[in-house]
This record gives C-alpha cells, sequence and structure tokens, in this order.
C-alpha cells in the first residue's frame, strides 16, 4: 500500500474524527441549554400560592395558568407590591375595583382596601375579575387588555374603526403600556403552559 494511500487514510479518519467530536458538542451543548433554559424558566415563572389559584381558578372556570401569568406580570408574586397608581397586592387591584368587586360578592362593607395585601383575598377579587372581563368580552386578549387598560377604554376602541375592523377584535391597540402588558401577559401564560401543562 503507498504512503500516498495511507496519507490519505489517515486525513479521511481525522475528518470522520472531528465531525464525530463537533456532533458530539453540539449535542451535548443543546442538552445542557435545554436543561439551563428550563431551570431559567423554573426559577422566573414558578408555581407560587398553588391552593389559592386552583381554588379561584376551579371555582370561576378560568385556566389557572392565566392567573399565574397576571400575578407573574402584575407583581412577580409581591404580595405586598404597589404601583404608583396605587394598585394593590399580587393581582394590582385599584380601589375603585376592589369596591365594585366587593359590592359583586355581596361582601362586608366594614372590609377595607387594605385586604388586598392578602393574597388569598387579592386573587380570589383578581381571579373573579378577569374571568367577569373574559364573559363580557367573550375573549381572553380583550379582557387583559381591559385588565390593564379598564371596560370603558377597550369598548371605545372596538367601537373605533382605526382600532378595530370588526367591532369585535382589536386590530391595534393605541395605549403602548397596554400592548406592552397584552405581551408580556401572553408570553407568561405560553411559558405556563409549556413547563407545566404536562404534568397536570
Amino acid at each position: 500500500m503507498s504512503s500516498k494511500s495511507n496519507k490519505k487514510r489517515k486525513s479521511l479518519f481525522l475528518i470522520a474524527v472531528l465531525v464525530l467530536l463537533t456532533l458530539i458538542i453540539l449535542i451535548f451543548g443543546n442538552i445542557v441549554y435545554k436543561i439551563v433554559q428550563e431551570k431559567y424558566l423554573l426559577m422566573n415563572y414558578p408555581i407560587k400560592y398553588e391552593e389559592l389559584v386552583e381554588k379561584y381558578a376551579s371555582e370561576n372556570e378560568v385556566d389557572k395558568f392565566l392567573i399565574y401569568a397576571i400575578i407573574k406580570t402584575e407583581s412577580d408574586f409581591k404580595p405586598d407590591a404597589e404601583s404608583n397608581l396605587g394598585a394593590r397586592g399580587l393581582m394590582q387591584i385599584m380601589e375603585p375595583t376592589f369596591e365594585w368587586i366587593k359590592y359583586r360578592y355581596g361582601d362586608s362593607d366594614n372590609l377595607t382596601y387594605d385586604l388586598m395585601y392578602d393574597p388569598d383575598q387579592n386573587i380570589r377579587y383578581g381571579t373573579y375579575l378577569i374571568t367577569y372581563l373574559i364573559d363580557y368580552f367573550g375573549s381572553v386578549e380583550l379582557a387583559v387588555c381591559a385588565y390593564h387598560a379598564g371596560i370603558g377604554n377597550v369598548d371605545s376602541w372596538l367601537q373605533n374603526p382605526e382600532y378595530s375592523s370588526d367591532g369585535a377584535n382589536l386590530d391595534a391597540i393605541p395605549i403602548p403600556d397596554t400592548e406592552y402588558y397584552l405581551e408580556k401577559v401572553t408570553n407568561a401564560l405560553n411559558i405556563y403552559h409549556n413547563l407545566y401543562m404536562e404534568e397536570n
């Protein structure tokens, strides 16, 4: 066998080894990346207050992962959170909204707005609100927009052909903060579904 043929075989062998090593590194790197990504998502999109979310989501017949997504977006699971506008608690309930839901529930007039720092009552009120909005608009997307911007705003956008071509769906959201809020909730909802749906 000629030395030229031996060199060719050695070169082909080295190329094959390099290709194999590259494939192993790519596969291993991809596995490590997926593990790290999942750990990151699990850490940043946790399941907290599970008993309360399960209870009130079940009572209101609403997707529990939507409740988690709203809590994540609104307060990042901090029960004492308070916005610049004064919204309180896990699901960031404003005082007029608190009073309206309290009336709808028939809760005691003696209950004060401080109740919204209590995770149980905040999730109870917030879950009722988002369920009411879904029933009102017939759309999770519109309900999430109204959760952020209010029913009146979303109603007016639907009546404006500049924002809605059919009066039932939004082609554009005129408030950038609400548009961004919808994106965040939708993204969080998708992540929660992907991370936890198989377990349920």
